[in-house]
């Protein structure tokens, strides 16, 4: 029966087979009591199994007590990160060394594996709520756009949903992040204190395209720091009203917009777009514009277009969840506040990251329209909420500090003088306290050095923001025009004609009043 062999042991054998050469490997073994084919292995230089990273395994433990520490710190912030910012830390300390990244699932496995860890929710739900449709609505909804297709021989190509979504700027969506297994309640993650809402109506096609958004901010007046350098496309509509809100004139450019961006894709006769009841979309120079022009509307039954309508159901979600992550990635980073020019380019990644071809596909399909499909959305009703169980605290247990990875200066400077010390003292005993000492000195170095790969990645998104601020406080804000809506390209235009006028009266003043 082969021995186990201590690695106490095996360190000794080692060392009196460094300093004996005519010492044989398995007098060695015999003296020291451990395995033979061990003791030969670590002397070819083959790692103890303490030391080898499985394959399955990423990160070493060292890189990976580095990301809880840092997680454990956001969190004490208020700043828990979500699983994919665990993620992204695990991939910057793995491209330090040109590994490559973590899978799909490394973020979830890990907190799991991790008793300092927890993912939570943080937001609170309203169990109050409860899906209590009626099969015979839902089945009459779906008769009706069963026979409204056939009537106006409409085909799948040119089936649309649209309808309108708030964003109140400096709002994080709800939604998982990691914190530490000492906390007893949901947390509270901190978020920027503007609360100005913005209205955007969006429009989607059945085979996987979207239509350019038609944003509505609060405000009186177009300002040129809405367009100058802006990313945003340029057919993409910002629209002025006193509060964000749509009003039914706003409902009526988004047709005449739909119409402009649908019409040259039109495959047969007629159009159908898939609505709900809000005033807006009922008034009567919307129905008369879409009659006139061949869109036929339907609108969905009450409370109920988080089952029925196509947005709600494949493409809100991910598009609240993107922009949350975006105002959360500026919060970390050090922004205050949101302000509009701040939230164009949001909402253009979000919007990019979420407004997939597979996400609106996903959306009518879910909603029972495209294929049409009603018992794919009636067999979901009646589904009851359950209270989660509730998650009890873990007990934090006291670790005192004897000879361990140092974490601070202070720290550092013990264990150093541990090492000294022992060193000073060593006269022929074991040197395995000694070489344990220094190893967890080294390990300290490396925590110190994965930290700082965090922190420079967190100096450089700092570094982005505050050269962002900086230009946009540097930048005139001039008024455009009052009220309306307007492209980007049409921003851009007038905003280039004001500035031509500007230099004209300037020459003008030179000139003595002459052109």
């Amino acid at each position: 029966m082969r021995k186990k062999s201590d690695e106490s042991k095996l360190i000794l054998a080692l060392q009196a087979l460094k300093n004996d050469p005519e010492l044989s490997i398995r007098a060695a073994a015999a003296t020291y009591t451990v395995d033979f084919s061990t003791l030969a292995r670590r002397r070819r230089g083959q790692s103890s199994r303490r030391d080898i990273i499985p394959n399955s395994r990423k990160l070493t433990d060292l890189e990976e007590s580095t990301i809880i520490q840092y997680v454990l710190d956001l969190d004490s912030r208020s700043f828990p990160p979500r699983l994919r910012d665990v993620e992204d830390m695990a991939n910057k300390l793995l491209a330090d060394r040109d590994a490559p990244p973590v899978g799909k699932r490394w973020a979830s496995n890990f907190v799991k594996r991790q008793p300092e860890l927890k993912t939570r929710r943080f937001r609170r739900y309203d169990y109050k709520r409860a899906k209590c449709e009626d099969p015979e609505v839902i089945r009459g909804w779906f008769r009706l756009v069963r026979n409204i297709i056939t009537k106006y021989g409409i085909v799948e190509s040119d089936i649309y949903n649209f309808d309108e979504t708030g964003f109140m700027m400096g709002i994080i969506s709800t939604g998982m992040v990691v914190t530490s297994a000492e906390r007893r309640s949901n947390a509270k993650l901190a978020q920027p204190g503007n609360r100005e809402w913005t209205t955007v109506i969006q429009g989607i096609n059945s085979q996987g395209w979207w239509l350019p958004p038609f944003i509505i901010v609060a405000g009186q007046y177009h300002l040129s720091t809405w367009y100058q350098d802006s990313p945003i496309p340029q057919d993409w509509v910002i629209a002025t009203a006193e509060n964000g809100w749509t009003t039914n004139e706003m409902g009526l450019e988004w047709v005449r917009h739909f119409n402009k961006h649908t019409k040259p894709r039109t495959t047969g006769e007629y159009r159908l777009l898939i609505l709900d009841g809000h005033e807006s979309h009922l008034s009567v120079d919307f129905e008369l514009y879409c009659k006139d022009n061949k869109i036929i509307t339907l609108c969905m039954p009450s409370h109920s277009s988080h089952i029925l309508q196509p947005l709600d159901v494949g493409c809100f979600g991910p598009l609240k969840q993107a922009y949350g992550r975006q105002i959360e990635r500026k919060m970390r980073a050090g922004t205050t506040h949101i302000s509009k020019e701040d939230f164009f380019p949001v909402f253009l990644v979000a919007f990019q990251e979420s407004m997939t071809g597979k996400n609106i596909r996903g959306g009518f399909q879910g909603a029972g329209l495209v294929p049409l499909d009603p018992e794919s959305v009636i067999s979901k009703l009646d589904v009851k909420l359950r209270t989660p169980t509730p998650v009890e605290g873990v007990e934090e247990l006291p670790a005192p500090w004897v000879s361990q990875t140092p974490h601070n200066p202070i720290e550092a400077s013990s264990q150093s003088e541990f090492i000294k010390n022992r060193i000073s003292r060593h006269q022929g005993s074991s040197p395995t306290s000694i070489l344990h000492a220094v190893d967890q000195f080294a390990k300290g170095t490396q925590g110190i050095m994965h930290q700082m790969a965090l922190l420079r990645s967190e100096n450089q998104i700092l570094r982005q923001e505050n050269e962002i601020l900086s230009r946009r406080r540097r930048a005139k804000k001039k008024r455009l025009r009052q009220g309306g809506s307007l492209t980007l390209a049409e921003g851009q235009s007038l905003q280039d004609q004001k500035e031509v006028d500007v230099q004209l009266e300037e020459e003008s003043r030179r000139n003595g009043g002459r052109r």
